[in-house]
């Protein structure tokens, strides 16, 4: 774990909520819920024993308060290890060798915990809320174990409230391009409902993905909330390298587009933490007026999603295996940008083509998104400036924040965030550069402001200033010094004429 983590990797660990009976035989977790009266009853007052992996098992009482601070403080040994978060699984809980697959309904429960009069119930009031206290425990009994750190929980089982305590995504899925297709609503669903930090398993669980499926799932999810592969034993491999250089080229692209791309989705990221709007939307989240309320062509909401309020991911209908695919969709609002080539489109009626190296994403006219260089794993400082991109149109406007994207610090001031802007009128571009907010200094200290489809200059750019013939843009740069009056509270402001 030492290891890893020195190569920028954090490896989390799957702990399931289930616990070897294994008494008299100095199993520490066994011994300790034991003998604080941890685990489940039966009504005869015997213990509740179930099979799962590891076969006779037994269950913590989560509706006790002091059973969730011992179950938080078995990750301690975890936490010494090297292991930065904490995944759990089979918490609904999951059950073998039983048609329903889960706990039986007359298990009995005690409910111990502040607030609430204390009092016994049954498996069939607290089944719904189990996950969610499983994943509770783990909460609480991380930030116990490291005060100033943030938690990472994963679980595959909570309730209306749980994300509080962990992400989430949508378990097993299938390895077919009708559970990729199924995927997009699936995460808008959760994210509505107030779980906007989720994601599936990329490639499909259980099955064998084609290389065509795991290419185009990579794509599209590049642009989710939570990006991860997942398998079961015996399937296919799903590591991004495993189809040869084609397919390791496109599914490279769109990772290192992610990391370029983490400046905005951070900014996102802290707007869902503080505000609980999910970083993935549903188109009609933004453009009500625009959208119908079903999903399944091409033209509803089910097959495209927005990241952001600014960044639009026009997504084929998945009904079948696919390398090439001819459909038609209606952009709703004004215009819109080419998100690769960033040329203004010319029409918001449109009949995209897509090979499989191409996923089409466009950008909402009047949006400012900040991207960085490619870093290999989040703990990498950038090498070079911050690139604000920026695409004309009316409420011309971005945000980004930064903070040190592990402690708790940010709750105090230490954090980054700035606002920018611009407006257009009459062959001028101005562009604001706000003065930041919080005491944090952020990894740049140079920006490239970005401007996009901007025609040629009449005169020849200022030393400060590239233009690019191919791409029709300008870029802008914000000396160090410059930067530097702003972040003492100075708002810049640049005037570009074409």
């Amino acid at each position: 774990m030492t290891d890893l983590k020195a190569i920028g990797f954090h490896a989390v660990t799957i702990v399931d909520l289930h616990i070897a009976a294994a008494k008299d035989q100095g199993y520490v977790p066994y011994d300790t819920g034991n003998a604080g009266d941890h685990f489940l009853h039966r009504a005869d007052g015997s213990l509740y024993v179930g099979t799962v992996w590891p076969g006779a098992a037994v269950f913590p009482e989560f509706t006790r308060a002091q059973t969730r601070t011992w179950f938080g403080g078995l990750y301690k040994n975890f936490l010494d290890a090297g292991v930065s978060g904490i995944w759990n699984d089979m918490n609904e809980p999951a059950i073998f060798e039983r048609l329903d697959k889960t706990m039986p309904p007359d298990v009995m429960h005690r409910i111990d915990e502040p607030g609430f009069a204390p009092r016994t119930t049954t498996h069939a009031e607290i089944h719904n809320v189990f996950g969610m206290e499983n994943s509770r425990a783990t909460f609480d009994g991380l930030l116990k174990l490291q005060p100033n750190e943030r938690p990472f929980v994963l679980t595959r089982a909570s309730y209306a409230g749980g994300q509080r305590y962990a992400f989430t995504w949508t378990g097993d899925n299938q390895a077919t391009w009708d559970q990729l297709r199924l995927a997009t609503p699936q995460l808008l669903n959760l994210g509505m409902s107030g779980f906007g930090f989720s994601g599936v398993d990329i490639g499909g669980y259980a099955g064998n993905a084609t290389p065509e499926l795991l290419t185009r799932w990579t794509q599209i999810h590049a642009f989710a909330p939570m990006m991860r592969y997942h398998a079961e034993k015996g399937s296919r491999d799903k590591e991004v390298w495993v189809d040869g250089p084609m397919h390791t080229a496109i599914r490279k692209q769109f990772i290192e587009e992610r990391y370029r791309l983490m400046p905005y989705l951070y900014t996102l990221a802290e707007e869902a933490t503080r505000t609980g709007v999910p970083m993935m939307r549903p188109v009609f989240m933004e453009f009500p007026e625009a959208m119908p309320l079903g999903w399944g062509k091409p033209t509803d909401n089910g097959s495209m999603f927005l990241l952001g309020p600014d960044l639009l991911i026009a997504t084929p209908d998945m009904g079948g295996s696919l390398t090439e695919y001819k459909y038609d969709i209606s952009l709703p609002g004004g215009d819109w940008y080419d998100y690769w080539t960033g040329r203004k489109l010319a029409s918001t009626h449109l009949t995209p083509h897509p090979t499989l190296a191409q996923l089409p994403v466009y950008v909402r006219a009047g949006a400012i998104i900040a991207k960085q260089p490619v870093i290999q794993h989040d703990g990498e400082t950038p090498n070079g400036p911050l690139e604000v991109h920026i695409y004309p149109g009316p409420n011309c406007a971005g945000d980004v924040y930064s903070d040190d994207g592990h402690s708790l610090d940010y709750q105090h001031g230490a954090f980054f965030r700035q606002h920018f802007s611009c407006s257009y009128a009459q062959g001028r571009l101005t562009v604001s550069v706000g003065s930041p907010q919080g005491r944090l200094k952020p990894w740049w200290h140079i920006i490239n402001i970005v401007i996009h489809d901007w025609a040629t200059p009449s005169q020849p750019p200022h030393a400060d200033q590239r233009y690019d013939e191919t791409s029709h843009s300008l870029t802008v740069t914000v000396s160090a010094a410059d930067y530097e009056k702003s972040n003492r509270g100075q708002a810049l402001t640049y005037l570009i004429a074409n």
